[in-house]
């Protein structure tokens, strides 16, 4: 599968701008912090930018601001997780100032959800 190059432009440009909840969520996932799981940030599954993926679990991360409560941004969402669900993925969603606001509960579901695809995983 080849790699879009506008899109890895892209993915950099996000790494290079993330929003607060993004970084905060960097900082507790980078460098095998979580459960001993390797996280990307940024990245590319054609024709989308994930937030943050762990390949060994098969699990996506997405942090979500004010413009994915909107019907687009609802229906948008919708689409995408149906189309990373039909690869066998997992997806998970988190709103910025719950990941800011509720930092141990956000991290205690995700600990769960990882947990569990974990002890399925192959």
């Amino acid at each position: 599968m080849s790699i879009n190059v506008q899109l890895l432009k892209f993915s950099r440009q996000l790494r290079s701008s993330s929003t607060d909840a993004e970084h905060l969520m960097w900082q507790l996932l980078r460098a095998k912090r979580f459960m001993n799981l390797k996280f990307r940030r940024q990245h590319v599954i054609k024709p989308y930018i994930v937030d943050f993926y762990c390949h060994e679990i098969g699990l996506v991360i997405e942090l979500d601001g004010s413009q994915h409560g909107t019907d687009e941004g609802k229906e948008y969402d919708a689409e995408r997780t149906k189309f990373l669900e039909a690869l066998g993925l997992t997806v998970v969603r988190y709103w910025n100032h719950d990941v800011l606001s509720w930092t141990d509960v956000v991290l205690e579901d995700l600990w769960q959800s990882c947990t569990e695809l974990k002890n399925t995983s192959p």
